[in-house]
């Protein structure tokens, strides 16, 4: 099995658990909790994810990209990951002090969560991820995040056991990032060795960090500033309110994000190489099969959302339906636009295109927030993040319409649109059949999932799918000698 094969596995078998988890811990915590409780967890955390978003600097892209350019070449290796781990450092240590003046002189309620979540800051600094994603080695990264995630679900169970216990369940979920970032360090020896980091180079780095974090910031807009406009101007129940809905779009989010982070540093690799063909050749099948899962996914979650809602977290969290139906949409546009971002835009240094994306949908939600937060609570923040997604994808669409068949991605997408559509009907007028509670939501997945596949195969196979036939054929035939 090729290592790209590998990878997409070992990123799509951690997405599945980080799916799995949260749909395990998340009615215990909301029951035990509270939306009140939840809503503080959320906003305390997204503030210190903006401190943790100026440590990395856009790390996570520009880093992921410039090692997989280099990673052929010990010697510069060893170069480019000290100075660029040099200039993380420094940053780190000065947002972990500017956190804490915020705690000294900032922070007037929920004090004790607010102190907890300097560890999640802490953790950034540790946080080498690029680099390992870089080398495409990532069995040694989904390895350790499983293990850690499964001890913290354990933690969550064992020690939070009432509204009481909201500190500790924020202090697992921070020390449970510390560790995950920590930890990698162990094995850092076996792929590269640290250098004394030159100035010089150092500064090499900071602008195209920069530019990368230019759209870091504009995303965090419209990703975590939803959640703390709806802590100013709401009720903290918005913010539990909207969390939980987020937690459902993360579902078909991560899987989709697993693609893209296996793909960049593949695309870049290949760029840099000047394998063009290999690269459209490969961005021509995640387009199709991402388009596929986004589709499902994303009326699948609307099909079920009210159900859902209360079957998993309670009567008390009847309003997150409305907040996922409207959420599910994002999820098409966002996958046609990762895609486009991270096989084409990153991978060529298209970094002044995708920062004018994400600064448009950063300015759409922040004006849709202003206008309807303040009247819809969590269901104006979560139009608004639609209304985001749409206008980034569009505008990322529009800037390579030139370079890459634009409208041959779509008319397949339209294909998976039209079955997700059909589901949706048949999943919706058919919901009152399947009774309610858990048994019934069971039902309505079962149904959807039948209908959407066997639509999707049909398509696959009618239009001659080279990996998808490639793949049929290879089971078939293992099947076979396997009944032998």
């Amino acid at each position: 099995m090729g290592k790209l094969k590998r990878n997409i596995i070992y990123q799509t078998a951690y997405q599945m658990l980080t799916i799995i988890l949260p749909l395990i811990t998340s009615p215990y915590v909301s029951r035990v909790l509270g939306a009140e409780n939840l809503g503080i967890y959320s906003y305390t955390c997204s503030i210190a994810n903006y401190f943790v978003l100026f440590a990395m600097l856009g790390i996570n892209n520009y880093g992921n990209r410039t090692i997989a350019m280099v990673r052929d070449d010990q010697d510069e290796l060893n170069k480019t990951f000290s100075n660029i781990f040099a200039v993380h450092s420094l940053l780190s240590v000065i947002m972990i002090g500017m956190y804490i003046v915020y705690l000294v002189f900032m922070v007037k309620e929920n004090n004790l969560c607010a102190v907890i979540q300097i560890l999640y800051i802490i953790g950034a600094l540790f946080d080498i991820n690029w680099f390992y994603f870089g080398l495409e080695e990532f069995k040694l990264t989904v390895t350790r995040n499983t293990c850690i995630k499964i001890i913290t679900v354990i933690s969550i169970f064992t020690f939070v056991r009432s509204r009481d216990d909201l500190w500790k369940y924020v202090f697992i979920m921070a020390l449970g990032s510390f560790i995950s970032q920590s930890v990698v360090w162990l094995f850092l020896r076996k792929y590269v060795t640290f250098v004394k980091p030159s100035l010089k180079e150092m500064k090499t780095h900071i602008m195209p960090m920069l530019v990368l974090f230019i759209p870091v910031v504009a995303i965090s807009l419209y990703k975590v500033m939803d959640k703390i406009m709806l802590g100013y101007l709401c009720e903290m129940e918005e913010v539990g309110y909207y969390e939980n809905a987020e937690k459902a779009i993360n579902i078909p989010n991560s899987i989709i994000g697993a693609f893209g982070a296996v793909m960049l540093p593949k695309m870049s690799n290949l760029m840099k190489n000047g394998s063009t063909n290999q690269s459209r050749k490969y961005m021509n099948y995640s387009m199709e099969y991402v388009m596929l899962l986004a589709s499902g996914l994303s009326f699948g979650l609307c099909a079920v959302a009210s159900d859902f809602s209360v079957v998993f977290w309670g009567n008390d969290f009847e309003a997150c339906g409305p907040l996922i139906e409207v959420l599910a949409f994002t999820v098409p546009f966002l996958a046609f636009a990762n895609v486009i971002r991270t096989q084409y835009l990153i991978p060529t240094r298209r970094d002044k295109e995708y920062s004018v994306s994400v600064f448009v949908g950063a300015g759409v939600n922040l004006l849709l927030n202003l206008l309807l937060i303040p009247r819809y609570g969590a269901l104006g923040a979560a139009f608004g993040t639609l209304f985001a997604e749409i206008a980034v994808c569009v505008v990322q669409t529009l800037s390579v319409k030139k370079e890459l068949p634009i409208l041959q991605y779509l008319l397949k997408s339209v294909f998976f649109l039209g079955f997700g559509m059909l589901m949706f009907i048949f999943v919706k007028f058919r919901a009152s059949s399947n009774g309610t509670g858990v048994l019934g939501l069971c039902l309505e997945i079962v149904k959807g999932v039948i209908v959407y596949g066997i639509l999707s195969v049909l398509y696959l196979y009618f239009t001659k799918n080279v990996v998808f036939l490639s793949t049929s054929t290879k089971l078939l035939n293992k099947l076979k000698k396997d009944s032998k």
